[in-house]
This record gives structure tokens, C-alpha cells and sequence, in this order.
């Protein structure tokens, strides 16, 4: 991808349910726009709708001070910034709640919770820092972009390290789920 360096934007949100939506469209509209590939883009997309839907759900339980969007409503926002750096897509979200993402484990009945695992699983890279001189947190993942020939990138036929090589697989016989396939379903069913 050309230019690398120099591919920056960002989107504030209010936090309201269709934020997440919204922020999903944005992010794939700038990302094919850039020329990113459509596998990556769909990652994105997933890593997008969590890290938002965290920002609008946890917003409501923050005890920063409130920041309204407008003064006739007690409506916050958040904030998406998509960038390109160095062999990756990176996505941050910055919300108004100090308290840092936890990575949990929940029961396989839970219905939520799992958002931080998928941040996880899904990325190359993720963290958080506090957002200064502004009260919250920013949560980041980066996604690597895959090269377009073993020339460009002499590592690329390496596995990525949350990806177990065909030997690595369990002995009893069942193969692990594809978190890529998982992603793309997730992303499928929330835009149903």
C-alpha cells in the first residue's frame, strides 16, 4: 500500500446504539478506500464494533465527569481513529470511562463479555492508555496487512503466533475453531 504512513482519520461518535453501526460503515468506507484488503477490512469491521460497542456501553457506568455533546442532552461521545503505520491497521477508541478493558472468561451461555477476548484474538497487537489531557481511555488494536508477495515481506509465510500450525492442532482430533471465520460470522450477525 502506498503512502503508508500518511493514511490517518478520525470519526466522533455520539454514543448511541447506532454509533456502533455507523462506525463499522466508516470504518470499511476508509479502509477500501485505502486500498486495504477486503479480509482485513472485515476483521476490522469486527475489532471496530467491539471496541464501540464497549465505548457506548460503558459510558452510561463511568464515573468521569459527563462531557455533554450538546447542552439540551446528556448525550456523550466517543471517538474512532483509524490509521495505517508500519505493516498494520491500526484502531483506537477513546470513551470517557477511566477504567481500563478486562480481557474475562466468561461461560459459553454468556451473552456478553466477550468483546476484549476478540479484541485479542483477532489482532496482531491491542492495549490502552489513559487519554491525557482528556478524562477516559483510549483502547488500540492493530491487524497486520498481509503482503501482496513473499518479495515484499520475507516473513509472510511465518504463521501469525495466535495461529496454530496444522501439527499444533489438539491430539484428540477436534480442530480449533478459525477466530477469522468466527470474526466474519460475528460481523454478519450484527448487521442482520
Amino acid at each position: 500500500m502506498p503512502h503508508e504512513q500518511s493514511r490517518r482519520i478520525r470519526l466522533a461518535l455520539a454514543d448511541t446504539p447506532n454509533a456502533v453501526t455507523l462506525a463499522r460503515l466508516h470504518t470499511a468506507d476508509v479502509l477500501l478506500g485505502w486500498g486495504v484488503s477486503s479480509g482485513i477490512v472485515d476483521t476490522a469491521k469486527l475489532l471496530v464494533s467491539e471496541l464501540a460497542t464497549n465505548a457506548v456501553r460503558h459510558s452510561e457506568e463511568s464515573e468521569a465527569p459527563a462531557l455533554p455533546f450538546s447542552s439540551e442532552s446528556g448525550v456523550q461521545t466517543f471517538e474512532l481513529l483509524l490509521e495505517v503505520v508500519p505493516g498494520a491497521v491500526r484502531l483506537s477508541v477513546w470513551d470517557r470511562d477511566v477504567r481500563p478493558p478486562v480481557l474475562k472468561e466468561v461461560g459459553v451461555d454468556a451473552t456478553g463479555g466477550r468483546g476484549i477476548f476478540i479484541v485479542a484474538v483477532m489482532s496482531r497487537a491491542w492495549g490502552y492508555y489513559p487519554a491525557r489531557p482528556m478524562p477516559g481511555k483510549v483502547v488500540w488494536a492493530e491487524i497486520a496487512l498481509a503482503s501482496t508477495s513473499p518479495d515484499e515481506n520475507p516473513d509472510a509465510s511465518v504463521l501469525s503466533p495466535r495461529r496454530p500450525a496444522t501439527d499444533d492442532l489438539p491430539p484428540s482430533g477436534h480442530a480449533q475453531a478459525d477466530p477469522n471465520l468466527i470474526g466474519r460470522v460475528l460481523v454478519g450477525i450484527k448487521e442482520l
